[in-house]
C-alpha cells in the first residue's frame, strides 16, 4: 500500500498540530527549513524537530513565529493550549473534573484516614507527597496546583469546610519532624478560622465507620452536592443522589465518633508537643 502523503497526516496531538501548523506557514512563504530559522534565529534542526512534533515549542519561538508570518497571536494560543493539556496530562484521571467542582463548592465535608487533605497541606508537606516516582518538574507543578486550590478558603465569603481527620493521618511521618510540625502547626492555625471545623477521631477508638477510607462531599447551594472518592491511580465524582446521600450519613456517623472541635485542638497541640 502506498504511504499516505505528508499533507492528509493527522496532527495526533497539540504539539504535532503546531508543528504542521509551522509547515504550513512556512511553504506557503515558499521558506526552507533553513531559510525559516536563519529568519527566526533558530537552527534549521530545531525548525524541523518542532515541524515534525519531536520538541514542544517554547513560548518565544511562538511569539517569533507569530511576528514572521503576521498570524495574529494564533502560534502563541496553539502554545498556550499545549501548556494546558500538559497540566492536565500530569494529574491523576477524574482529578481535573474535581477541581472545577470544588472552586466553586460553598461548603464541603472531608474525612482524611491516612493523610492531610489538599487543602490544608503545607508545600512542604505537599512537595513530600506527590515527589515520589515523578521529575522534579511534574511534582512542583503539581504541588502548586494543590496549593492553588487553597484560595476557595480565603476572601470575603470563603468556603465552609469541615474536615474530620483520623489520628493516624495526623501522626503519619510524611517528611520528617520539621515538615510534621510545620503541617501540624498550620492545622491550629486554621482551626481558628471561623470557617474551618476540625475535628479528630483517637488512635484508640478502634473500628468506626470511617475506616473504609477517605471521601469528600461538595455542597453548592442550589444545585445537587457531589460525592468524590480516590483511588491509587484516579478519582471519581459521584452524582447520583442516593449514593451521595449515603455519604453524607456516613459522614455523620464518623463524626458522631470524633472529639470535639476544643477536645480535638487539644489533641493537635500534643501531636505538636511530640514531634
Amino acid at each position: 500500500m502506498p504511504r499516505r502523503p505528508r499533507d492528509l497526516e493527522v496532527p495526533k496531538t497539540p504539539i504535532e498540530y503546531f508543528g504542521a501548523e509551522l509547515r504550513a506557514c512556512r511553504e506557503a512563504a515558499g521558506l526552507g527549513r533553513p531559510q525559516l530559522g536563519a529568519r527566526l534565529g533558530y537552527s534549521p534542526q530545531w525548525v524541523g524537530q518542532i515541524e515534525r512534533g519531536d520538541n514542544a515549542p517554547s513560548e518565544d519561538f511562538a511569539k517569533d513565529c507569530d511576528t514572521f508570518f503576521e498570524t495574529k497571536g494564533a502560534f502563541l494560543r496553539l502554545w498556550e493550549w499545549i501548556q494546558r493539556l500538559g497540566h492536565l496530562q500530569i494529574l491523576p484521571p477524574g482529578f481535573a473534573e474535581f477541581l472545577q467542582r470544588e472552586a466553586v463548592a460553598r461548603v464541603i465535608h472531608t474525612f482524611e484516614a491516612m493523610a492531610v487533605t489538599g487543602l490544608f497541606q503545607t508545600r512542604e508537606y505537599a512537595h513530600e507527597q506527590l515527589k515520589a516516582g515523578r521529575s522534579p518538574e511534574e511534582a512542583e507543578e503539581l504541588v502548586a496546583t494543590r496549593l492553588s486550590r487553597q484560595a476557595i478558603l480565603e476572601g470575603e465569603d470563603p468556603c465552609h469546610v469541615v474536615v474530620v481527620f483520623d489520628e493516624y493521618a495526623l501522626r503519619r511521618p510524611v517528611g520528617g519532624p520539621e515538615v510534621m510540625r510545620g503541617q501540624v502547626q498550620h492545622l491550629i492555625d486554621l482551626a481558628d478560622r471561623m470557617n474551618i471545623t476540625l475535628q479528630i477521631v483517637p488512635g484508640a477508638k478502634g473500628s468506626y465507620p470511617g475506616v473504609m477510607g477517605a471521601f469528600m462531599i461538595l455542597g453548592f447551594g442550589e444545585e445537587p452536592d457531589l460525592a468524590y472518592v480516590e483511588g491509587h491511580v484516579g478519582g471519581q465524582l459521584i452524582e447520583r443522589r442516593g449514593t451521595v446521600r449515603a455519604y453524607a450519613l456516613r459522614f455523620d456517623l464518623i463524626r458522631g465518633v470524633a472529639l470535639p472541635t476544643d477536645e480535638s485542638l487539644k489533641l493537635l497541640h500534643a501531636i505538636l508537643e511530640d514531634l
